[in-house]
C-alpha cells in the first residue's frame, strides 16, 4: 500500500487482507485471478490471429469457471462467483445471534459482495447499486452507508475507530472529502442505525475458529431477497449487466 492511497481504498485492501488470512487454506476465487491476469496492456488481437487463423476471442462461458446455471441465483453467486464469503457469513452470523432484523441479517450478508465479485472500491456504493433492485431500500442504504460510517465512531453504541486502520493508514489520515460530506448526511439520517449496525457486525466479525455455512441463511434469503425469475442478469434490471459480468468476468466485449 503506497502513501498515495487514499483512505477509503487502505481501508478496501485491509479488509481484503484480513479476508484472506481468515481462508488462507480456500483456493482464490478465480474471477480475482481473472481479472489480476487482464490489468496488463490489451493483447494484439489483430497480430495473434494473423499468425493463428483460427484463433478467436473469448464471446462466451469461460471454460477455466465453473458453470453458473441457466438462471442464475443469489446463492449460486456466492457458490461459483464471489470470493472468500467466511466474513460476510460470520457477520450475518453475529448480526442474528445479536437479534438483527432479517433484513439486516440479509444487509450484513450482502455488504462487501461487490469486494467479492466485482470490484473494490467504493465497493459499498457498488454494493448497494447490485441489489438495489432485489432488496428493501433500508438494505440497499445501509449497505452503502457502512463504507462510510466504518470511518467514524460513535461512542453511544460503542463503535469506536478501529485500531487497525490507525496501524496501517496513520493516526493522520482522514477520510476522502466525498466520504466525510456523505457521512454528514447520513448521520442524521432515518435509517443512521442500520448502516451502522453492519459497522458494529463488520470489522471485528473475523474468526478463524468460527466457521458458518451458506444454508444457515437460506431461509432469509428467500424472504428477503426477490430473486427474479429469469435469474439475476437477465432480468432486464437496470444492474442485470452488473451481474452478468460477474458471470462471464473474461468476455472481450
Amino acid at each position: 500500500m503506497t502513501d498515495t492511497m487514499s483512505l477509503s481504498r487502505r481501508a478496501d485492501a485491509l479488509e481484503e487482507k484480513m479476508a484472506q488470512e481468515l481462508e488462507y487454506l480456500v483456493v482464490k476465487s478465480r474471477l480475482h485471478m481473472l481479472a489480476e491476469a487482464d490489468m496488463g496492456p490489451p493483447p494484439n488481437a489483430g497480430a495473434l490471429m494473423k499468425r493463428n487463423p483460427n484463433l478467436r476471442v473469448l464471446m462466451g462461458d469461460d471454460p477455466r469457471l465453473p458453470a453458473m446455471p441457466e438462471k442464475p441465483t443469489l446463492i449460486d453467486f456466492f457458490k461459483y462467483r464471489f470470493g472468500n464469503s467466511m466474513h460476510l457469513l460470520q457477520s450475518a452470523h453475529h448480526a442474528r445471534k445479536a437479534g438483527l432484523p432479517e433484513k439486516m441479517v440479509l444487509a450484513c450478508l450482502l455488504h462487501d459482495i461487490a469486494v467479492l465479485g466485482f470490484i473494490r472500491g467504493d465497493h459499498g456504493y457498488w454494493g448497494a447499486q447490485l441489489v438495489e433492485p432485489y432488496v428493501e431500500e433500508e438494505v440497499t442504504w445501509a449497505i452503502r452507508a457502512h463504507q462510510v460510517l466504518r470511518f467514524y465512531p460513535d461512542e453511544a453504541v460503542g463503535y469506536e475507530y478501529p485500531q487497525a486502520y490507525v496501524a496501517l493508514f496513520g493516526a493522520d489520515y482522514r477520510p476522502d472529502p466525498y466520504v466525510d460530506e456523505d457521512y454528514k448526511r447520513m448521520r442524521h439520517h432515518k435509517w443512521y442505525m442500520s448502516g451502522r449496525q453492519i459497522t458494529m457486525n463488520d470489522i471485528y466479525s473475523f474468526d478463524p475458529d468460527l466457521h458458518v455455512e451458506l444454508d444457515e441463511f437460506t431461509d432469509v434469503i428467500g424472504r428477503n431477497f426477490r430473486q427474479p425469475s429469469q435469474g439475476l442478469g437477465f432480468d432486464n434490471s437496470p444492474v442485470a449487466h452488473m451481474w452478468r459480468a460477474m458471470i462471464r468476468p473474461a468476455k472481450y466485449l
